[in-house]
């Protein structure tokens, strides 16, 4: 069904890229936001793909791989966001965080939230490299197509992605229990 309505968009036709747009719409922005973790910029994200798919799409050489094609179009909008935003982003400055003294049914949340601290730590490739294989369950070849490297670098991003996130995690430990700030 992707293969017909990509074929006919790649035609001019805009009703067959609407209705392509909204089948993978949703998908693109849960992979957007994972690797943002804002909703609006995962939506100018979005967007800012859809927009480049259709300008580029009579381009497009095999209509089969489309989802791959947006995947890779998709991350390096991310990746854009993640420099506009390093552009104009205010300073921010964590707090220490205060564990309770019993553990109770709040600890996901903070556990959640260290969580999401190590993963904003990560740099937008590492992130974009956790994304595709834990959440999207790409293969590390899938993965060296959608973002042109090989799957080498992929098993290296992957690999350090997960060092950065653990030792991130055992940082903010320490600080807490130090009572240092993270």
């Amino acid at each position: 069904m992707l293969t017909d309505l990509t074929e006919q968009a790649m035609r001019g036709d805009k009703e067959a890229f609407t209705t392509l747009a909204s089948i993978v719409g949703d998908r693109l922005y849960a992979v957007a936001y994972r690797i943002l973790r804002d909703p609006h910029r995962a939506e100018d994200a979005v967007q800012q793909t859809l927009l480049i798919a259709w300008r580029q799409l009579p381009r497009l050489r095999e209509a089969e791989r489309v989802e791959a094609w947006l995947r890779r179009l998709l991350v390096n909008a991310c990746f854009a966001e993640i420099r506009r935003e390093k552009r104009w982003a205010p300073p921010m400055h964590l707090l220490p965080a205060t564990e309770p003294a019993e553990p109770d049914s709040t600890m996901s949340v903070v556990i959640r939230d260290e969580l999401e601290r190590a993963f904003r730590r990560l740099s937008p490739e590492q992130r974009s490299v956790l994304v595709l294989h834990h959440y999207l369950g790409l293969t590390g070849a899938e993965i060296g197509q959608t973002l042109g490297i090989s799957p080498g670098t992929v098993r290296s991003r992957l690999h350090y992605a997960r060092q950065a996130m653990r030792a991130s995690l055992a940082a903010d430990a320490r600080g807490v229990a130090t009572g240092g700030t993270a």
